[in-house]
């Protein structure tokens, strides 16, 4: 994946607590219940980071079944493990990279990969990889964001990046947003060999205390942190509130005394092996 999307050892825990069950964990539900899968599957998370897609999914086929997952993160993956390991689900996780997947041809009845795509260096050949490892009619499930102006909170916030920190400085969150045609998700499975693809536009509404909790958070459990480590905690804290206000007024948003909510829009692909 890109070298931008990374994290250091502090960040995936707090990425774990306050960005997975607000953000993550509603696109891994969905994204396990598209993929259909049952009690017995061999299911493959591709890009895993904290586990939130393997978690599910080891819960969903059951001790008869088994899930493995990867991440080319060791950090996320180490967390991945402890709260796996916490929960009692067995899953076997592997770091390594999405463009060479340690595992024999047609391992799994599923391969699911949550909003990691657009990272990839060569899409079509983790999209390659993934064929690969499905056995014949096995199932593929991927998402990705779609343009960064269907989910007016991330909008805001790379708008107020651009205009309050320094131009370009967005260019780590719209990166998450780069696959902007449901189109594009098609042909890519299209061109590796999948058939009966169907690639749906679907919205979560997410949910934060408050615009600044939002804007506080982004920019603290995820990579934009390194935009703003070296600011001191006056500069830092008046950076954050100047943007949290703006994003608090970004159309199709809603902000009440505890509570501010946002769609967020992602494709979800499905394709057969």
């Amino acid at each position: 994946m890109v070298e931008h999307w990374q994290l250091d050892d502090s960040a995936p825990a707090l990425y774990e607590r306050y960005l997975v069950p607000r953000i993550t964990a509603l696109w891994a539900a969905d994204l396990v219940q598209r993929a259909g899968l049952r009690p017995g599957d061999r299911v493959l998370d591709v890009a895993c980071g904290t586990g939130a897609v393997a978690r599910v999914a080891a819960e969903r086929v059951g001790p008869t079944g088994a899930v493995s997952a990867l991440d080319i993160n060791p950090h996320m993956l180490a967390t991945a493990q402890s709260l796996a390991s916490r929960a009692g689900l067995a899953i076997d996780w592997h770091e390594g990279s999405a463009l060479a997947l340690p595992f024999a041809d047609a391992s799994f009845d599923a391969v699911l990969c949550q909003l990691g795509v657009q990272f990839f260096p060569d899409r079509p050949a983790a999209i390659r990889e993934m064929r690969r490892v499905l056995r014949h009619g096995g199932r593929l499930a991927v998402s990705v964001y779609s343009a960064i102006e269907r989910t007016p909170a991330a909008h805001g916030l790379a708008d107020g990046l651009d205009r309050h920190l320094r131009p370009g400085a967005s260019n780590i969150k719209r990166a998450e947003h780069v696959m902007t045609d449901a189109g594009e998700l098609h042909g890519l499975l299209a061109r590796a060999g999948f058939r009966d693809i169907v690639v749906n536009a679907v919205t979560q509404t997410i949910r934060f205390p408050s615009a600044l909790e939002y804007v506080r958070l982004q920019l603290t459990a995820t990579p934009m942190a390194a935009l703003i480590k070296d600011l001191d905690a006056p500069a830092h804290d008046a950076l954050i509130r100047r943007i949290a206000d703006e994003v608090a007024v970004m159309p199709r948003v809603r902000q009440s005394a505890d509570t501010f909510e946002f769609p967020q829009e992602a494709y979800v692909a499905l394709g057969a092996a």
